[in-house]
Order: structure tokens, then C-alpha cells, then sequence
């Protein structure tokens, strides 16, 4: 009888860790077409358990750009030249190689009004690593990048490759960021497999659709050369280009206080 008391002990104690173990890969959902949102199935549930996102669920036709930065390939400049001079807001996943070499680049996103995101000091596994490790790893980033500039505030996360899981997700709450995926992407991160910016900026459009986040990585030539034409046709089109705190306002407000500000009252 002990022994069977004892084996439903352990089995009470590992269960909920073997829940909260579970990894999942973000990217592998059914991408939109005809200007509808891509549909993620049960990760939907999961990240607004934890209030994460991957979109502007309000329907408004904002868009918001991030870039992923692991290592200076050499185009970030060129892409800050184009959103400083079409006054697009965009927001930066860095990891803490990239603000350990390239501080200057750091403090040029801050000074042209964008968003600095943790994208983990070492590109860890969320999901392999303990509660401790995690702590550890976005802890050192933040710090490093307030070593760059102390006025810094890193309030959101996105995980390397997409890769998380529940524990993951509450780990960054109680650590007070929060996360953000993606609902528009594609593999532009291959040095030397190029297309051409065309085709670059073919990948974004055929996936656009109201509030989307899109996925970018700096150090796709083809990116650079396409953002311009980017922005250009999604305005075009009656998007506005919005920061991620936008996003974050929406959802802090009443529905009536949006409703009233769009009215312009």
C-alpha cells in the first residue's frame, strides 16, 4: 500500500511538469492568403492564456514590422535609412552577441524612435533549458542592452525560432515581458540563396492581412531592398505602420476609448 501511495506522489508531482514540457514550434500554421490571418490552431488558446501574440486581433488594418537580429550582416543600416525616412516604427528582437558588437547600431534603433525586443542573450531553447537558465539568459541580455543605453525599457520577448512551450510562456510573465510571434514570414535568412527583392517583398504581400506581424531578418540583402517597396504598397493599400506599444494600447483600452478615438472626438 506505501508503495502504491508513493509511485501516485511521484506521479502527482512529474505530471504537471510533463504538461508544461511539451515543445512547440511556432511557423508550422496554415499561412493566410486573400488577406486573411494564418490559422494557428490550438496555439491561438495557449498564447492568450499567457497574453501573447502573433497579431492585432482588432481587425484594424495596421501593420506592425519586426526584425530578428542574430548577427550584422551588414544591410541594418540600410534598413533603418528607409524606415527613418518613411517614418515607419519597427521593433528589433537582438541578441546579446548582436548588442555586444554592434552597440552603435543599438543606439541608432533607440534614437530613431524604435523598439529594442529580447531575442535571448545566447539564441537559447526555451523549452530545453530550466526556469533558472531562462531567468538567467533574458535577465543578462536586458542588462546588456541597458549597458548600451540605461533608459532602455525591453518589455518584449521572442523566442529563437519560435520554439516555446507553457512554461516558457509563464516563465516571461512573472519576468514581466511578453511575447511576440509572428503571423507573416518566410525563410530570408540563407546568405547566398537570394532572389532578389522582388521576390522578397512577394512572400510579405501574398501573406498581408490586417493586423499582421511581419517577420523580418536583417541579413537578407533582398529584405533591405524590399522594404521601401513595402511600405510604399501597403500604404497604398490603406495599412497604417504601427510600434508594437500601439498594439499594447489597444489592449489595455476599453473597446469603447478606441471606438471614441477613431471617431476622432
Amino acid at each position: 500500500m506505501k508503495k502504491i501511495l508513493l509511485v501516485f506522489f511521484v506521479f502527482l508531482i512529474i505530471a504537471p511538469l510533463e504538461v508544461g514540457a511539451n515543445s512547440y514550434g511556432w511557423g508550422g500554421y496554415k499561412k493566410g492568403i486573400n488577406n486573411q490571418q494564418p490559422e494557428v490552431g490550438k496555439y491561438q488558446q495557449i498564447l492568450e492564456k499567457y497574453r501573447s501574440f502573433y497579431l492585432d486581433p482588432s481587425g484594424d488594418k495596421h501593420v506592425y514590422l519586426t526584425f530578428d537580429n542574430g548577427y550584422e550582416a551588414g544591410f541594418t543600416e540600410q534598413i533603418l535609412d528607409v524606415l527613418k525616412e518613411k517614418k515607419v516604427p519597427a521593433t528589433f528582437f537582438l541578441t546579446g552577441h548582436y548588442v555586444e558588437d554592434q552597440p552603435d547600431l543599438v543606439r541608432r534603433m533607440v534614437a530613431d524612435g524604435h523598439i529594442i525586443g529580447n531575442h535571448s542573450d545566447g539564441h537559447r531553447d526555451f523549452t530545453k533549458i530550466s526556469k533558472e537558465e531562462f531567468t538567467d539568459d533574458v535577465t543578462t541580455l536586458t542588462d546588456k542592452i541597458k549597458v548600451v543605453d540605461k533608459n532602455i525599457h525591453v518589455q518584449y520577448i521572442r523566442p529563437p525560432k519560435g520554439t516555446f512551450n507553457e512554461s516558457s510562456l509563464s516563465w516571461a510573465n512573472e519576468l514581466g515581458y511578453t511575447h511576440i510571434f509572428w503571423s507573416v514570414a518566410f525563410v530570408d535568412w540563407n546568405q547566398g540563396s537570394e532572389k532578389g527583392w522582388e521576390h522578397a517583398y512577394k512572400q510579405v504581400m501574398d501573406q498581408i492581412h490586417p493586423g499582421a506581424i511581419v517577420l523580418m531578418h536583417t541579413v537578407s540583402k533582398d529584405n533591405a531592398d524590399a522594404v521601401a517597396h513595402l511600405i510604399d504598397s501597403l500604404r497604398e493599400q490603406g495599412y497604417q505602420l504601427k510600434s508594437l506599444d500601439d498594439l499594447m494600447l489597444k489592449q489595455l483600452l476599453p473597446k469603447e476609448i478606441i471606438g471614441f478615438n477613431k471617431e476622432g472626438k
